[in-house]
């Protein structure tokens, strides 16, 4: 790959200084000077140790360095406009789990008096601090480039969100009507006294803090009222176009409350109504080894998650001081966790209106994922994979063909048993179907579901329930670690022998995140990675000793292990004078052992090349530990998931796929798999793809020594490299309008 096809970090660096005087010149217009002696030069800054706490970055300041890459992209131009909004959203949605589970663990920390400093030497307590200041000003900058850039933008293209001061006589009249029949039915305002405290209010609900003047029919005279919105309700409604006119119009359900708030307080004048949102811990306590039935207790703890310890609260711009100090106190939290917001508290709910039927123009050009030539004209996916390896890249290529698989399974009478992984598919996903059709056809079909995947746990609870009614054998896992592999076996008996046939993935069997996150899977029938991934399976299963693998690398017993060597292995070939050269495609580099490896084959003379979208805890470019190694960000239209480790070793290049990221977790907490990719072409290929991104030059953002992040872009007579779009348009197909 040649590299200078990108941006150096010189390049991004450089300045124009002016030419040094000709001496000649200067002779002609003053007397010659005695020579001045040269300043000493300074010596060079000592190289620090590969333990010092300035080589490493925090790692949730690291992820949110990410989040922030992806609110830039609401002002990225060349992005459709409603595309554009969505990334503001998701700047929303990715801070709300960021509190729910990152500052509350921290706080956690700090609460408890256990606070323990990471690699990078900075407290809890710190961290709390620098996150909050670098929050608010992105919070800040998310409702500018909502109010000032984006609606403005979007009423260009009558798509218009009516604030109540610009409601016509019409349009007042027809949300009278709606608010009295749609929304006063459920609604329940809570007043504040002693018979009534505080509502316990749930995780991330809209709420409305309600001053009140008069006393109403029992003498109460408290002043205060709560107005939970309801959760049925949707937070964006729709307009009909004989009341607002052309056009795409909406009107929030805050407004609809406030403009009616008086109508829930009967005979009582309201002073002011102010919206606010309360963000919890949703991080789950289970603890694994203390329970006996791990369905069950998770069942519990999921209603718990609503009502966690408070750790943000979100408050309308005008909210007067005394009631924003009045809701801290009832949540116990500090003005550093109090966020004034210029606009409605939950924007999340605005991801309702980003796929307008009314506007394709506005949005992403769809497209149609390919299918591999070999795969097309066959009626059995076995005869094919019997014959050679697949290796499909999604969501450019389909994930149909992992789906037609396990459908072809259940329905061949040669089939015997199935065996696969869950972490996030959804209860009603087509990977369910079929595994509930083979089942129910009396296959062996064992599942290892993990209830623990974040977020997706009562959707796991719901599969599991449906597998094991339909006679599954649902396993839940290992006590203690996460089952994060991504793997099916296929037990097939041909010509009176067994055969087994596997997928094995870097993503989740979610269909509908194949359409969102790159990812690989492999189809194989080779019958060492398969025999390796029955091995896993039982490991998983059942007990016993770990088993010896041939290809597969797993973790927490070897994926560690044979990453660090194939890293030493670089560096010894860099020592003795040999091409090295390591590149890597991550979602999260937070590991210090792997850190360090990295920085002593830098400091070898191993090239390294990494693409880490997220938290990236390795300072690139630090002069004597790190200045051969370079990172890069990919943000753009897909979600980049893949992982993909590669090693030169001498010239016999060896190339992996992985489910697993380099943090500790991963390789010491969860189940993993690394497995190899095998083959001049295929190898071939994937290193394309990988050195793809590594010369992108339009969503990739540079990580510079600081910790900061450079967007690069083409420079001179550069081509614009944009890696996502060139795939799409080698592996896809894009759909007419």
């Amino acid at each position: 790959m040649d590299m200078n096809q990108g941006l150096s970090e010189t390049e991004l660096r450089e300045t124009t200084t002016p030419p040094e005087p000709s001496t000649e010149a200067v002779a002609e217009t003053a007397p010659v000077a005695e020579p001045t002696p040269e300043p000493a030069s300074p010596p060079p800054a000592p190289v620090p140790g590969l333990d010092d706490s300035s080589l490493y970055i925090h790692r949730e300041l690291s992820q949110l360095q990410f989040n922030i890459r992806v609110l830039e992209q609401a002002l990225d131009e060349s992005y459709p406009l409603l595309e554009r909004l969505k990334f503001l959203l998701i700047f929303s949605s990715n801070l709300d789990e960021f509190y729910e589970i990152r500052v509350a663990g921290l706080k956690k920390q700090v609460n408890f008096a256990r606070e323990q400093a990471g690699p990078d030497g900075l407290q809890p307590h710190q961290a709390l601090a620098r996150i909050g200041d670098m929050v608010h000003e992105q919070v800040n900058r998310q409702y500018a480039i909502l109010n000032d850039i984006l609606l403005p933008e979007l009423a260009k293209h009558q798509i218009t969100f009516i604030r109540r001061r610009f409601w016509t006589t019409k349009l007042k009249a027809w949300v009278r009507r709606f608010f009295r029949d749609e929304i006063t039915p459920i609604i329940t305002p809570i007043g504040l006294d002693p018979t009534h405290p505080f509502p316990l209010l749930v995780n991330k609900s809209l709420n409305f803090i309600v001053e009140l003047e008069g006393v109403d029919a029992f003498g109460r005279d408290s002043g205060l009222a709560i107005i939970p919105a309801p959760r049925s309700l949707p937070r964006v409604i729709r307009v009909p176009e004989e009341v607002g006119g052309p056009g795409d119009n909406f009107v929030f359900l805050s407004s609809m409350i406030h403009a009616h708030a008086d109508d829930l307080f009967q005979g009582m004048k309201v002073k002011g109504c102010y919206q606010f949102r309360l963000t919890r811990n949703a991080d789950l306590s289970v603890d694994a080894e203390d329970v006996d039935d791990l369905a069950r207790a998770l069942r519990g703890e999921l209603f718990s998650r609503r009502y966690g310890d408070a750790v943000r609260l979100e408050v309308a711009d005008n909210c007067p001081k005394p009631l924003a100090d009045f809701l801290l106190r009832q949540f116990s939290l500090t003005e550093g966790e109090l966020f004034r917001v210029s606009g409605p508290v939950n924007l999340t709910r605005l991801f309702s209106v980003t796929g307008l039927d009314s506007h394709p123009e506005l949005q992403y050009e769809p497209f149609t994922p390919t299918i591999p030539k070999a795969l097309q004209d066959s009626e059995s996916l076995f005869s094919v994979v019997g014959k050679q390896d697949i290796i499909l890249l999604h969501p450019f290529e389909s994930f149909t063909p992992v789906v037609d698989m396990l459908r072809q399974a259940a329905k061949d009478p040669c089939v015997l048993a199935v065996k696969q992984t869950l972490y996030r598919s959804g209860a009603n996903s087509e990977i369910v179907d079929a595994l509930v059709d083979a089942a129910r056809a009396g296959k062996e079909v064992t599942v290892v579901i993990e209830l623990r995947a974040r977020f997706d746990e009562e959707s796991n609870l719901q599969l599991a329930s449906r597998l094991q009614q339909a006679g599954a054998v649902v396993i839940y896992g290992v006590v203690g670690f996460k089952t994060h592999a991504k793997m099916m076996l296929i037990l097939r008996r041909e010509n009176g022998e067994l055969v087994r046939y596997a997928h094995l993935g870097t993503g989740n069997y979610h269909a509908g995140n194949a359409r969102l996150y790159t990812d690989y899977s492999l189809l194989t029938s080779d019958d060492a990675l398969c025999e390796d991934v029955s091995k896993l399976f039982s490991q998983l299963i059942g007990m016993g000793k770990t088993l010896r693998m041939k290809k597969l690398m797993h973790a927490p017993f070897t994926l560690r292990k044979g990453i660090l060597d194939m890293i030493a292995r670089e560096t010894q070939h860099a020592v003795e004078g040999r091409p090295a050269h390591v590149m890597a495609k991550v979602n999260s580099l937070t590991d210090p052992r792997i850190i360090k490896a990295l920085y002593k084959a830098s400091q070898a003379g191993v090239k390294i090349d990494l693409v880490v979208r997220g938290m990236c805890c390795l300072r690139p470019g630090v002069a004597g530990v790190s200045h051969n190694i370079q990172v890069r960000s990919i943000v753009g239209r897909f979600l980049e998931h893949s992982r993909v480790y590669y090693f030169f070793n001498g010239g016999d290049e060896k190339l992996y796929l992985s489910s697993a990221d380099w943090m500790e977790r991963n390789l010491d907490r969860r189940v993993e798999t690394c497995f190899p990719v095998e083959g001049k072409k295929l190898i071939s290929r994937v290193k394309k793809e990988l050195e793809s991104y590594m010369s992108d030059n339009t969503q990739s953002w540079s990580l510079q020594p600081d910790g900061s992040y450079v967007r690069l872009a083409p420079s001179g007579n550069q081509n614009s490299r944009n890696a996502q779009n060139a795939m799409l348009e080698r592996l896809s197909n894009p759909i007419a309008r």
